[in-house]
């Protein structure tokens, strides 16, 4: 008897994968290879009780019942084109949740600037709040105007959302 480990099951990853140019974590080969380490019994499905056995392994993917899992799918099996599916669609939701929370969290950090949450900060708000950080020095000889203009797009002597956001943007892409 085979004993199947989250090790196991996603070794089967290829140097070929790593360096595919689309955006997802796994190929279709990979998940082909998946899809047939999961199928037991070799009858070209994966029932809900062995994709619930790989979602518990992995973790943090899943948290439903087995019974959940056959209910929300609507289905007691999947051929490898409905568990490649299935797979997309985690993929998407996974990445639709990081963008949600990048986006949240942008809007977090613009509040700490907007002490008036007028949706801008300005030149006073962004000392006052360098200042509160221990970051603003006023012999520094920098000037926050200055600051502010580097990302003000539409002159108007205040960064909005948008502005803030795209400084943001700028300062953690690689």
């Amino acid at each position: 008897m085979y004993v199947y480990t989250p090790y196991n099951i996603f070794h089967v990853v290829s140097d070929d994968s790593k360096k595919m140019q689309n955006s997802s974590l796994v190929s279709h080969n990979d998940l082909h290879s998946i899809f047939k380490k999961l199928d037991r019994n070799g009858d070209g499905y994966v029932s809900i009780s062995e994709l619930h056995w790989l979602l518990d392994r992995i973790g943090g993917v899943w948290t439903s019942s087995e019974e959940d899992l056959k209910f929300m799918l609507e289905r007691d099996s999947f051929n490898l084109q409905e568990f490649i599916c299935f797979y997309e669609s985690i993929e998407k939701l996974t990445e639709d949740d990081e963008e949600e929370q990048r986006e949240l969290d942008l809007v977090n950090s613009f509040k700490v600037f907007d002490l008036n949450n007028d949706g801008f900060i300005s030149c006073e708000e962004l000392q006052s709040v360098l200042s509160r950080l221990g970051l603003w020095e006023e012999k520094s000889g920098c000037d926050c105007r200055s600051m502010i203009l580097k990302f003000d797009t539409n002159s108007d002597g205040l960064v909005d959302f948008e502005e803030f956001k795209a400084m943001m943007l700028l300062a953690t892409s690689p």
